[in-house]
């Protein structure tokens, strides 16, 4: 009998929590032949990412997952063999309550956001009774380290990304019309939160040493590099042109796509998690724009990953690194010298990137973790 599955998704950050929850869904289903039911609160964000996603529809089966608009009041469903609920969202009380009457009560997981800090390992696995029924949630903590449930990753990702050859780059290239690499051009994908310190970025990279091509997707901070450049607007597929700094925008990619992206460049800026995660995998150098949180709370988490990405980084090296991540991330001036120490010595960056891959790929990725967790309490 095929296991069934409810992932509940809230959108807090627009894309990062809709595309860790597509992604697990997807992976859930192709490789494990599980029926998933999505329910997600907004699905015009999943549909940017999904394009298949009809934003009217209620209940729709998009790539073998039933993705279902989570509504309120929330009607009674029956409930699924295994509940994830994503980043501490609450579950309907109607569904909860359907869930403790059930003569095998569900398996029940917060799966909670991605941290590099170190007490995660030591609350990845933990449980909490409800205060009230007889049911039990179980915290999974995603992490870069042995001791956390791991990072989502298809069983043949790292494999379609090693065939993933020049030929195929092209490929990629010429279905967004975009130009074939010239003489010692070093090429950068965008992706970032609207308070990005882009104008300072800008300037650095139209003084750059060498020629920069950057592409980055429709939207708001494609809006403004394209006035930073003179447009009125920005327009998919032509090109902005000042100094060193070439910028063409692109569309917004479905998620595979988006993949190939980090592939085809030398050095990608991502946000949030769900990109910070596919920019390990892509093995690349990337630069991480974490999501602000209240309070700032995101600081120790990004203090956290900086430090254990870094360990094995010469110290100056390192130092240029964590302080352009903290400029990018509104705490300090972005610097010429620690921007140029990234051009400089992209080769080295590279190798540490391979190494780290490395270390990653010991781990038993995030999906398969899940599954094997459940499979021993259903």
């Amino acid at each position: 009998m095929r296991r069934r599955w409810d992932i509940f998704c809230t959108v807090v950050d627009n894309l990062g929590d809709i595309g860790v929850s597509w992604r697990l869904a997807r992976q859930l289903v192709f490789e494990y032949q599980l029926e998933v039911r999505l329910w997600v609160d907004d699905m015009a964000s999943l549909a940017r990412i999904a394009p298949e996603v009809i934003p009217g529809v209620l209940k729709q089966l998009v790539q073998g997952v039933e993705v279902c608009l989570w509504q309120q009041p929330f009607e009674y469903i029956a409930p699924a063999d295994v509940v994830i609920e994503t980043f501490a969202c609450d579950l309907p009380e109607v569904y909860v309550a359907a869930m403790a009457k059930q003569v095998h009560q569900p398996v029940w997981i917060n799966l909670e956001y991605l941290s590099a800090e170190d007490w995660v390992p030591e609350y990845h696995g933990l449980s909490s009774p409800h205060p009230r029924l007889s049911l039990v949630k179980t915290f999974f903590f995603p992490g870069f380290v042995q001791g956390t449930s791991g990072l989502l990753r298809e069983k043949h990702l790292l494999v379609l990304r090693n065939e993933f050859d020049v030929s195929a780059a092209q490929e990629f290239c010429h279905r967004y019309n975009i130009p074939e690499r010239q003489p010692d051009e070093f090429r950068i994908s965008l992706f970032c939160y609207d308070s990005a310190p882009l104008e300072n970025l800008v300037k650095l990279w139209i003084n750059a040493a060498k020629p920069i091509f950057l592409l980055v997707p429709q939207g708001t901070v494609a809006d403004k590099l394209s006035v930073l450049l003179g447009a009125q607007q920005s327009e998919i597929g032509k090109v902005l042109k000042s100094g060193q700094l070439s910028v063409q925008v692109i569309p917004f990619l479905e998620q595979t796509e988006y993949d190939r992206l980090l592939w085809v460049c030398d050095l990608n800026f991502v946000r949030g998690e769900d990109s910070l995660v596919r920019a390990q995998w892509a093995n690349r150098p990337f630069i991480w724009h974490i999501y602000p949180q209240q309070e700032v709370a995101h600081w120790p988490k990004l203090a956290a990953f900086l430090k254990l990405f870094t360990a094995d980084m010469p110290a100056k090296r390192a130092a240029e690194f964590c302080a352009l991540c903290y400029a990018w991330n509104g705490k300090g001036d972005l610097d010429t010298a620690a921007w140029s120490s990234m051009m400089n010595n992209s080769g080295a960056f590279q190798q540490h990137q391979n190494t780290w891959v490395k270390q990653l790929q010991c781990q038993t990725d995030l999906a398969s973790n899940l599954v094997r967790f459940t499979r021993n309490r259903i």
